[in-house]
Order: structure tokens, then C-alpha cells, then sequence
């Protein structure tokens, strides 16, 4: 009933559908985990209180607030000047360590988990571990060398709180705009392949449409109005996610990665 009475806009109907789904996700999944049961509807109350949430801030504020992803700690804001190339390039592989060990093997590693414990996992061909491994360690070679050039020629580092402060267009930043989230969404599938999920493979292709509906917008709106005509250049001439070879391009004139 608190359903259909949100679907009309009724605000406190859309707090206890949202509310409750939660709630009923939770509790389906705890026991999905301690009895091996019921996984199959884990998933669907996922995928409904995933709706549910978007549907209340719609209801309340009437759109998704993606916004404040980028609030707080995570606001865009240029490295310190002062600090040197070295500092940077310290601070950069420091955030990969941390970033590449929760998302790409802490939180994987809990999904593959609750698959098997949920029952909804499936049998993956032989040669898919062989292949993820080998896509990983090319994804994170180009990752490595994109957050190289970023931290050595863009004075700042690849995390939104100390953004580089110049708009370099070097190494991989001349083939594609976004070469570290492109790797970063490769590394997840090459993950998912090597772990044997279809959950994690789901979690990869789910983050790739959170970075591209909602952080990129921000990003690039940050640098645009950083960065300016030079950004825009850069934009309107080099591809999001395709890689594209630079000779069959016009030339870029410029100082400066976008991410």
C-alpha cells in the first residue's frame, strides 16, 4: 500500500517504503548467510531497494543527489603547489594500494563469498581465470603508467582531494580521457573472470555506470571550469572510453590529465 501512495508523491509513504525495503533486504541477506537460503531473493530485494532509494530522493529533493559524492573529503580540489613531483608520485601509489586493495580484492572477495553461501553462483569456463589474470596485469600496467604521468606532469595525484593542477595530455591520456577509471572498471571484470563470479563481473559493470552517470559528470565540470578552453579542447577531441590512436587525430596543444 505505502507503495502505490509514494508512487503519487506522498512523501512520508516514500520514507517507509524505502525504509522497510531496506530493512527487508537486511534481514533476507543475514539469513540468506547463517542458512544458505533464499539468496535468489536477496538479489531481488537488492535491485528493489536500490529503486526504492532513488524513488525517495526523487520524491524528496526530485532528483539523484550525486552531488554530494562529491562532498567532504571526496570535493574536487587541487594539490598543494608546494608539495614536489616525488610527493606526489608517494601519495598517488599510496591511494592505489588502498584503493586497489578494497575494491579490487576486499570487497570482490566478500561478494564471491556470499555467492557461493547465497547458492546463486554458476560454473565459468576453464580458461576464464587464465584470462582475467592476464587482462589484470595489462588493466594495471596501464593504470600504473596513467597515475605516473598524472602525479610527474599534472603536479597532484589521481584522489579528488588533491586533483592535479595542470591538465597534462601525455601516455595514456593522449589514447582515451579516462584511462585509470577505464582500468579500473577492466581490473574488476579481469577480477570477477578470476574469482569465477557473475556478482563481481555485476559489481564492475554497476560501478563503471556509477562513474559515468554521476562522478565523471562532476569531474569534468570541475575541470572545465578549471581548466577551460583547454579542457574543452581536450574533451571535444579525445574519446571518454574508447581509446583512439593519436595520429588519426588532431594534434593537442596543451600542459595538462583529466582522469
Amino acid at each position: 500500500m505505502s507503495s502505490a501512495v509514494a508512487a503519487f508523491g506522498v512523501k512520508g509513504a516514500a520514507v517507509a517504503t524505502a525504509g522497510w525495503t531496506g530493512f527487508v533486504t537486511v534481514a533476507l541477506a543475514l539469513n540468506a548467510t547463517f542458512t544458505a537460503e533464499a539468496g535468489v531473493g536477496v538479489l531481488a530485494m537488492v535491485a528493489a531497494t536500490a529503486g526504492s532509494v532513488v524513488a525517495l530522493c526523487l520524491v524528496l529533493i526530485g532528483r539523484v543527489p550525486t552531488a554530494w559524492i562529491a562532498a567532504g573529503p571526496f570535493a574536487f580540489r587541487p594539490a598543494a603547489i608546494r608539495s614536489t613531483a616525488a610527493a606526489h608520485v608517494v601519495s598517488t601509489f599510496r591511494q592505489i594500494l588502498v584503493f586497489w586493495g578494497l575494491f579490487l580484492v576486499v570487497i570482490p572477495l566478500i561478494i564471491a563469498v556470499l555467492e557461493q553461501r547465497w547458492a546463486v553462483s554458476f560454473a565459468f569456463p576453464t580458461f576464464a581465470a587464465p584470462a582475467g589474470v592476464a587482462v589484470l596485469v595489462a588493466a594495471s600496467a596501464i593504470g600504473i603508467s596513467s597515475a605516473f604521468v598524472m602525479s610527474t606532469q599534472g603536479s597532484g595525484t589521481p584522489l579528488p582531494s588533491a586533483m592535479p593542477n595542470r591538465l597534462v595530455i601525455a601516455g595514456p591520456y593522449l589514447w582515451v580521457r579516462n584511462p585509470m577509471a577505464l582500468c579500473g572498471i577492466v581490473q574488476g571484470v579481469a577480477v570477477g573472470l578470476i574469482l569465477s563470479s557473475w556478482l563481481v563481473l555485476a559489481y564492475a559493470i554497476a560501478g563503471s555506470l556509477l562513474w559515468n552517470y554521476a562522478i565523471r559528470p562532476l569531474e569534468e565540470s570541475d575541470l572545465e571550469e578549471r581548466f577551460g578552453d583547454e579542457f574543452r579542447r581536450y574533451r571535444d577531441t579525445v574519446r571518454c572510453w574508447i581509446p583512439q590512436v593519436p595520429e588519426r587525430r588532431p594534434s593537442l596543444i596543451s600542459s595538462s590529465p583529466s582522469r
